[in-house]
């Protein structure tokens, strides 16, 4: 089985984690690796020390998703720190300089796909792989939540030349009101691992007088 490179964008918004734990409930099989990719802003200040806590806090960010993974045994998890612009050039260019299969991003208002589309990008060219759209669930009655458990999320396929805008109408969110919580799993306790380590009294010491 060809491993699969998943990029996840990790931005200190809800709709990012929402991706992330969509895409392990939903898209990540064994074997995958997984990239957290963080790319923080551009400094505009000569200072050094601006550019390094930037790249800290973003660290520390990507650390915080990767924590997410943990109750995800044998996933394969590394972490992507870079500075760039926010209008959608450097994710792009790492998303391609990955070599990405599949790309899982949280939609809002400020998501770069909304950049690149505004600025009638080639998409399709730009990032060569699929994207996974994912939006932040409102808040539902429990009507909708009931309703909202078939919905799934449209997959855009960047790889095909054809694809030059994105029609944000057309993605759905996959409502994770349904999706369990994942505790750790527990490992088992062994009462009597060796039996001939037990010593057996049949009765009680006596006391030496």
């Amino acid at each position: 089985m060809d491993v699969r490179k998943i990029v996840v964008l990790v931005e200190d918004v809800d709709a990012a984690r929402t991706a992330l734990h969509w895409a392990l409930h939903n898209l990540i099989r064994y074997g995958d690796l997984i990239t957290l990719l963080h790319v923080f802003p551009s400094s505009t200040s000569k200072s050094k020390n601006k550019a390094r806590l930037l790249r800290l806090k973003g660290f520390k960010l990507a650390l915080s998703f990767k924590d997410i993974c943990s109750n995800f045994p044998n996933t394969n998890i590394e972490i992507v720190v870079t500075e760039g612009d926010q209008e959608g050039g450097k994710i792009s260019a790492m998303v391609r300089e990955i070599g990405a299969s599949v790309l899982v991003v949280g939609l809002h208002g400020q998501s770069f796909l909304y950049k690149l589309a505004m600025a009638h990008e080639n998409i399709g060219n730009r990032l060569n792989c699929r994207v996974m759209a994912i939006k932040q669930p409102p808040s539902l009655s429990p009507a909708e939540t009931e309703a909202s458990r078939a919905a799934a999320v449209t997959t855009l396929d960047m790889s095909s030349s054809n694809a030059i805008y994105l029609d944000f109408s057309q993605i759905e969110i996959a409502r994770l009101l349904c999706v369990p919580e994942v505790h750790p799993p527990k490992i088992p306790y062994r009462i009597c691992p060796d039996p001939y380590a037990i010593i057996w009294r049949s009765r009680n010491s006596r006391r030496r007088s």
